[in-house]
Formats: structure tokens, C-alpha cells, sequence
């Protein structure tokens, strides 16, 4: 995808991938909708964009709230144009410290699945009725190793991970033909506050820092041409071997 002119919408872009996302893209000349509950963290962001010389626009809501997905997408799309790629980045690990699932409340599986599955599928839908109509658009739902690697005390999360990598299939599916693709990729591990509350003991310096991640990314987009709708991408594998997916799905 040519980044230039085209309108993206990324949410949880209030900070680390999501912020570093909208930072890159917009030097590409993309126009960025940023979406966060913060809506102060997503106005810092929309000001350093500015201040650059690209164009962005801050919104506030909640990935998880039904009642607000198809008003965000309707104001995003008016400031910033039909949206023709969208990443659903925002995500919730549920209850801290992290438990095991026979710990975890069924209350609190349920909010995860909220954020991290059901909310990325209300913004789908809420954009992909217009990228059928014109042909084109591009969607990214960031996945994590924890969607294929059974980790003790990631269950909630890593449910709603794996789940996410699947609805990405089963649209892409479905939707052969129609011009759009999708991807689920797993960025890696990176140095944010989210991954702080999960593993504070980790060593920051041995983490990747969101804005180089980010630049990757950038890059998987602009080559997304030659990718087969429906992959799973690993992140550090397609950076060493970028080729590979041209024949099918990489997948951890």
C-alpha cells in the first residue's frame, strides 16, 4: 500500500506501538485518525504529528464500548477521508498481576475479549462495507506470540490473541475477491508501559523499542502487495526474510 494521502485509523494511539505507528505513517504522508481513552495522550500525539508537518486528528473512545465504535469511525472518516487502512492496535492484558485461567473471574476474561477480540471485529465491520464498495483497504489486528505459545498466567490474553488471529483468516476469507486484505502480526516484545505492568522484572534494555518496530511495520505495509491476504506475520521473521510470504502464511 502507498502510504501517501491515504486515510489510516489506528487505535490505542495514545502511546508505544500504537503512538510510534501514527509518528511513522504520518511521515509517509498518510493522514492519521488517532484513537485512545486518553484523549490527552492522543492530542500529544496529534501535536507532535502537526508539529512535523503531518496531518492528524485525535479521538477519544473506547475500543470496548459498542455504543461508540461506528460514531469514531464516521468522525475519523470525515476528518481524514474514507479510511483505507486500519490497524486495530488497542489491547488489554485483563487483571494484574497476571493469573492463571482457574484464577481468572469470568467477569474479567469477558472485559479482555471486549477490548481485544470483539472490538477490533465492531471496527472491521464499521470499515469494510466502504473498502468493499471502492475496491481497496488494507486491515491490520496486532496479534502477539502469546496467540501460539501457551503461556501459564497469559490465558485471557493469549485467548483473545489466538482468537484474533483466526477472525483475521476467516475475513480474509470471505472476503476474497474483493480487493481488501488482512493481516494479524506479531510486532514482538517491546519496551512499553503495557509490557511493564506484565513482566516488571524484565530487563528493558533487551526489549525492542516501539518506534523501530514501528518503522518495520511501515515498511510490511508498503510491501503488503505481494502478501497473501489472511497471513499471520511474524514481525522479526519477515524483516530477516521477506520474501517467504509470498508462497503463504509465516506463522510462529
Amino acid at each position: 500500500m502507498k502510504l501517501s494521502g491515504k486515510a489510516v485509523l489506528i487505535t490505542g494511539a495514545g502511546r508505544g506501538l500504537g503512538k510510534a505507528l501514527a509518528l511513522e505513517l504520518s511521515t509517509a504522508g498518510a493522514k492519521v485518525a488517532l484513537v485512545a481513552r486518553d484523549l490527552k495522550s492522543v492530542r500529544q500525539a496529534e501535536k507532535e504529528i502537526r508539529d512535523a508537518g503531518g496531518e492528524a486528528y485525535a479521538l477519544r473512545g473506547d475500543v470496548s464500548n459498542q455504543e461508540e465504535v461506528y460514531p469514531l469511525v464516521a468522525q475519523a472518516a470525515h476528518l481524514a477521508g474514507p479510511i483505507d487502512l486500519l490497524v486495530n492496535n488497542a489491547s488489554t492484558l485483563g487483571a494484574l498481576p497476571l493469573r492463571d485461567l482457574v484464577d481468572t473471574a469470568c467477569e474479567d476474561l469477558g472485559r479482555v475479549l471486549e477490548t481485544n477480540l470483539v472490538g477490533p471485529f465492531r471496527f472491521i465491520k464499521a470499515v469494510v462495507g466502504n473498502m468493499w464498495l471502492r475496491g481497496e483497504g488494507m486491515i491490520v489486528n496486532i496479534s502477539s506470540d502469546a496467540a501460539v505459545e501457551a503461556y501459564p498466567g497469559w490465558g485471557a490474553y493469549g485467548v483473545s490473541k489466538a482468537a484474533l488471529d483466526h477472525l483475521t483468516r476467516i475475513f480474509a476469507e470471505e472476503l476474497k475477491g474483493s480487493g481488501l486484505s488482512l493481516f494479524s502480526v506479531d510486532p514482538g516484545e517491546m519496551d512499553t508501559r503495557m509490557h511493564a505492568e506484565a513482566i516488571p522484572e524484565a530487563d528493558r534494555s533487551q526489549l525492542q523499542r516501539p518506534e523501530t518496530v514501528a518503522r518495520e511495520l511501515r515498511d510490511l505495509i508498503e510491501s503488503s502487495e505481494t502478501l497473501p491476504s489472511g497471513s499471520r506475520i511474524v514481525l522479526s521473521q519477515w524483516k530477516e526474510r521477506p520474501h517467504d510470504l509470498a508462497a503463504g502464511p509465516m506463522a510462529s
